[in-house]
């Protein structure tokens, strides 16, 4: 309902701007205001169309001259029950509370599902040893978006991108072969977590590079070979690389975070997805090959730096595409790989399925030659209207050259245009978490605010071990309050609580904000945090148990009169009633909002919000006691209405609810 206002508010804004005094307003604002005595919605829209007045046409008109104008064209709307302009200019509205809140317990979700589709690529960890911290942020950010865009009715394909050819996967070879000295068979025997395993053995290959230099050569070597294909070496590099990739999967699984493509650089490679995009644009003249000076033999790509500002030596090392001895580089491959995602190189992937999951859900996963099985149907991968791209800010840059590139092949085209690179920051452990997972810390290290972590150097935290410890507190936790329950209920709730802390966390800062991962600050059940927002829908969930254990059926709002309900929410009690139903009631706004500007943190803050405001209800009105019926079918109205709202939002972030806390 909410949402059906704002737009008709907006419409008529424009066309009475327009009909009136030859203007069309932009973007109409529509805030909250901060006290409910000004309204439920505010509109500053006067301010700018009085300067615009001014300047555009010569009219000297006062912005509460328009105001008033404007309140007039909007006092009909359905579910406005009175416009008012109050000081220099604003519109203030104010909703009918009786009718918002009947709506919001009938309605269902209003959602049209567009034809187009938008490819999210976000975790792209490097197949070479287990996931971290750092790419937990990139992939909870990245499945929180995917949910919310379906939310509101986008059609959405997941990519987790798999560097399966680079030095990173060199590396592991290099440890195996040269360092361990393994057979392929004593590989497959490792017994323990493999992706664990990389990590240890990636850390040695480089403290070893580190020692003895001249093993370089065997990198570079290997890589070749890999590049090359159809060699022992490839064929280890193509096992190990999948092995891990799985046990990847399996920890991101513990976050119920799932794909439907993984697309590999090896096909990229192997099927020329590069040579297609170079010739377009060497074709659009968007590359010259440099013959002089510091980047002479390399293919160099033409254009503004996107900033405008003066290229720095890290920028303008970025537009280099091809080196000088014919290494195609990290950026160029992706100019091909996001001119695949919009249907604009003319070339496609071979695919088989990679991975099945209980629910049904097929990951597949790109592949040299076509594997495609009779049992599984192939959705259409690619084509997509927009793709969306979630990196870390340390490559904004890279990232904007890349769209510029796309942008000047497929000029004036808005599927360049909705695209976008999701940067982040970095991720860290405050010293007290390190200490927790055993991480050894200096005197100094320990009066820091928050230690940087570094997986080259094996000075990280493993995804599963920070998961394993998040679910061991909370099971001990779930233990001490229940201690009837038996280990698997204890293990199954605090499973739950352990995502929801961890999600939650990752997702309630904005993503620009770099961040230090804290135990105690995650799994607090008081605070802004996941097992809060659960506590409060377990809470909610307890009121109907007790109702339905004392034999206390609800009768709905049915059985009150529209006037007695609008008498109910008027007044002091009334007013802080309504502030609940219509935070509850902005829920779908507030995921548009998120949709909008692809921050999830803006869904957490509601979350917070909401389920504070539900707890200050919880202690205020006693529903079980309550004597006036009347009054209780409206408190037990906004419970309902609250623990719903409460749920989906929080499934809408990852976050599932447990039966109790």
């Amino acid at each position: 309902m909410l949402e059906r206002i704002l737009s008709i508010i907006r419409q008529r804004v424009r066309e009475s701007a327009l009909e009136l005094w030859g203007i069309t307003p932009g973007d109409v604002v529509v805030n909250v205001p901060p006290q409910l005595s000004f309204g439920d919605l505010a509109l500053p829209v006067a301010f700018d169309l009085a300067k615009r007045l001014s300047a555009e046409r010569h009219e000297k008109r006062t912005p509460r001259q328009l105001a008033e104008a404007l309140a007039e064209r909007l006092r009909d709307i359905e579910g406005v029950a009175r416009v008012e302009v109050a000081g220099g200019g604003y519109i203030n509205l104010f909703l009918k509370r009786a009718q918002f809140l009947r709506h919001l317990m009938t309605a269902g979700e209003e959602v049209t599902q567009s034809p187009e589709k938008i490819i999210v690529e976000h975790t792209s960890i490097n197949p070479n040893k287990a996931a971290h911290i750092g790419h937990l942020r990139n992939a909870v950010l990245g499945d929180t978006l995917v949910r919310l865009l379906r939310s509101i009715g986008r059609r959405v394909e997941v990519h987790n991108y798999i560097d399966n050819t680079g030095v990173q996967v060199a590396d592991i070879v290099v440890g195996f072969l040269y360092l361990e000295r393994k057979t392929r068979e004593e590989i497959e025997q490792i017994p323990v977590k493999f992706d664990h395993y990389c990590w240890d053995l990636y850390a040695q290959v480089t403290a070893w590079y580190e020692r003895e230099p001249q093993a370089l050569e065997l990198r570079r070597r290997t890589l070749a070979e890999i590049e090359a294909g159809n060699n022992p070496t490839a064929e280890l590099a193509e096992y190990l690389s999948m092995r891990v990739l799985n046990c990847q999967l399996d920890t991101l699984d513990r976050l119920n975070i799932r794909y439907d493509l993984l697309p590999r650089e090896g096909e990229i490679l192997h099927l020329k997805f590069w040579d297609r995009a170079f010739e377009m644009l060497k074709s659009a003249g968007l590359v010259v090959y440099e013959t002089t000076g510091k980047n002479k033999g390399c293919w160099v790509m033409r254009g503004q730096r996107p900033t405008g500002d003066e290229t720095t030596a890290e920028e303008e090392a970025a537009k280099i595409l091809v080196r000088s001895d014919g290494t195609v580089l990290y950026t160029a491959k992706d100019i091909a790989y996001h001119l695949w995602k919009l249907g604009r190189l003319g070339v496609d992937f071979n695919y088989r399925p990679f991975r099945t999951y209980q629910d049904g859900h097929v990951t597949w996963i790109t592949t040299r030659e076509g594997e495609e099985t009779q049992r599984h149907t192939r959705p259409m991968f690619g084509h997509g209207t927009a793709y969306l791209s979630v990196i870390g800010s340390e490559q904004s840059y890279l990232q904007a050259f890349v769209k510029q590139a796309i942008q000047a092949l497929v000029p004036d085209d808005d599927q360049v245009r909705q695209s976008a690179h999701i940067g982040y920051e970095k991720v860290s452990l405050t010293p007290q978490a390190c200490l927790e997972l055993g991480i050894e810390l200096s005197p100094e290290e320990q009066t820091r605010r928050q230690i940087s972590m570094s997986g080259r150097r094996g000075l990280g935290v493993k995804a599963d071990d920070l998961i394993d410890k998040l679910e061991e507190k909370a099971i001990a936790e779930v233990h001490q309050r229940h201690p009837e329950l038996d280990t698997e209920a204890c293990r199954a709730i605090g499973q739950s609580i352990a995502r929801a802390a961890l999600r939650y966390f990752l997702v309630k800062y904005s993503r620009t904000t770099p961040i230090a991962f804290d135990f105690a600050e995650a799994l607090a059940f008081e605070g802004e945090t996941g097992p809060y927002a659960q506590y409060a829908v377990v809470r909610a969930n307890s009121i109907f148990q007790k109702l339905r254990d004392a034999g206390m059926t609800p009768q709905g709002l049915e059985a009150l009169e529209e006037g007695n309900l609008e008498q109910m929410l008027t007044g002091t009690e009334g007013d802080d009633l309504w502030s609940l139903i219509y935070l509850a009631g902005r829920l779908s706004e507030v995921v548009r909002q998120a949709c909008a500007s692809y921050e999830p943190a803006l869904v957490a803050k509601y979350v917070f919000q909401l389920a504070q405001r539900f707890n200050a209800f919880y202690h205020t009105y006693h529903i079980l006691s309550e004597s006036e019926s009347a009054r209780r079918e409206l408190y037990i109205a906004i419970a309902d209405l609250v623990r719903r709202q409460l749920q989906r939002a929080l499934n809408l972030l990852g976050i599932e609810v447990p039966d109790l806390m």
